[in-house]
């Protein structure tokens, strides 16, 4: 793997839990394995890229920490370690078992996985129709979860079906989230109090539902950094491609930013000396 340099104030403006704005990334992944297509390559990174991600995160001086210690850190303002990071996996590809745990257990680091409960040991349906090349991809049985729970895993609710949580009538809405943390809690024997909205469709009546489910937090795909002041039912996820290099992961995590571009990051760097400059903006 090639080696990523980042200079090393760079690395200090990663990610900060400095008393002095205080931030977090959470990174978003969906499923490891090959992509057969460009849509596919949205949301399937190669194993072989997903190990260069997870070691150019290293060596530029982050920390990858537990769902429950950034939550914690939101609710009581327990401190992180410096640069931490979260990651996460969406809908519970077999993938991340095969390729993605044996990364994270080489380095220590812990990350979660939200499941579809009532697809467990079956395929992603719900991209039938919408993935060009047709096919859907296995996703973890209940088996695989316990092993991987075992080996310091997290799992946590990504609704039962997987819809577009908006779209549905109040009764619904509250069984998909509801029923998700029954089957959920049935599986691995404990409370699972954290979400991830399905496709990030989330509005202030699927809010209200998750809290009233009993969630204690629930995860957006809106890009940028976490703060303290974050909303709990909306924690901010960069979207992590496919198609991402170790260098532009390494700029979205610097910027708070969905866009890795050179470009973007040039013109991140030229508003920012702008707005130094006198008479620049604030």
């Amino acid at each position: 793997m090639p080696e990523v340099a980042i200079p090393h104030a760079s690395r200090e403006s990663l990610s900060s839990t400095s008393a002095q704005g205080a931030r977090t990334i959470v990174l978003m992944y969906h499923r490891v394995g090959p992509a057969r297509n460009a849509w596919e390559s949205r949301y399937a990174i190669d194993p072989d890229v997903f190990a260069d991600h997870m070691q150019a995160l290293a060596r530029a001086g982050l920390q990858a920490v537990g769902i429950d210690s950034l939550v914690g850190w939101l609710e009581t303002g327990k401190a992180l370690p410096a640069n931490a990071i979260v990651i996460t996996f969406d809908d519970g590809f077999r993938g991340v078992r095969e390729h993605a745990l044996p990364v994270m257990e080489r380095l220590g680091w812990p990350f979660t996985v939200f499941l579809v409960s009532a697809l467990i040991g079956q395929e992603d349906r719900w991209t039938r129709s919408t993935n060009p090349a047709g096919v859907t991809y296995p996703l973890l049985d209940a088996d695989e979860i316990r092993e991987m729970q075992a080996r310091g895993v997290s799992f946590h609710s990504h609704t039962r079906s997987h819809p577009s949580l908006p779209t549905l009538d109040d009764s619904q809405l509250a069984a998909e989230l509801r029923g998700a943390r029954a089957d959920l809690a049935s599986l691995l024997g404990h409370d699972v109090p954290f979400l991830a909205y399905p496709y990030g469709h989330v509005d202030d009546r699927v809010e209200a539902a998750a809290r009233a489910a009993g969630y204690r937090a629930a995860f957006s795909t809106q890009p940028g950094f976490n703060r303290r002041d974050v909303n709990p039912y909306r924690i901010r996820r960069l979207d992590v491609a496919g198609t991402d290099t170790p260098a532009m992961l390494l700029r979205k995590v610097r910027l708070g930013s969905n866009d890795g571009s050179v470009g973007h990051a040039m013109r991140y760097y030229v508003d920012r000396l702008k707005s130094r400059l006198p008479g620049g903006r604030a």
